[in-house]
């Protein structure tokens, strides 16, 4: 790797690079692709983990590697919980520092089909628990939810689902009923 530029600006200047901007070199055009900033990050990027890993080659503990990288990065070293792990990692033989592919969930469990399950499940019976919808389709709590609220936008009410919204007739029939309570209630009966 070379370093000439980044060592003739260590050399120039008292603060550490990553404090002070240097002046982009002459045969670089002000505005071209190539960003100088960038360039000094990736290379503060590749020099930390250089250094973590023959520090980890050399026995030298974690906290150590930390507090050295902060002396010379400051805010701009990596925590100290990522340098352990980086650790671990090299003492296990890995060479790269990118985490693994893991198998997971699926992205989203609210598929069609299983929107259409739950929607013939509540409309079999409204007075299913999300716990038991859980049961019936082997989905996670929140994905059920989000399925009643989000998909088909239901809502939970005295222990029964029912439409978010109502029709025209529906709440000309509330008010209906509402006012018939009313009226008895002032009626004394």
């Amino acid at each position: 790797m070379c370093h000439g530029y980044r060592e003739e600006f260590k050399k120039a200047s008292s603060p550490p690079p990553h404090q002070q901007q240097p002046p982009p070199p002459p045969d670089i055009p002000s505005g071209s692709l190539l960003n100088l900033e960038t360039l000094l990050a990736a290379l503060d990027a590749i020099e930390i983990y250089i250094s973590s890993q023959v520090r980890t080659a050399l026995n030298v503990e974690a906290t150590t590697i930390h507090d050295e990288l902060r002396t010379v990065f400051g805010d701009e070293a990596p925590s100290y919980r990522t340098i352990a792990r980086w650790a671990q990692w090299f003492r296990e033989g890995r060479e790269e520092i990118e985490d693994e592919e893991r198998s997971r969930r699926p992205v989203t469990e609210s598929t069609p089909e299983n929107i259409e399950e739950i929607r013939s499940i509540v409309s079999d019976d409204p007075h299913v628990t999300i716990a038991e919808l859980q049961e019936y389709t082997d989905l996670s709590y929140s994905t059920v939810h989000r399925i009643l609220s989000d998909h088909l936008e239901l809502r939970k009410i005295t222990a029964r689902y029912i439409p978010k919204q109502l029709t025209d007739y529906q709440r000309s029939e509330r008010v209906r009923i509402c006012k018939e309570y009313l009226s008895r209630f002032t009626e004394g009966g």
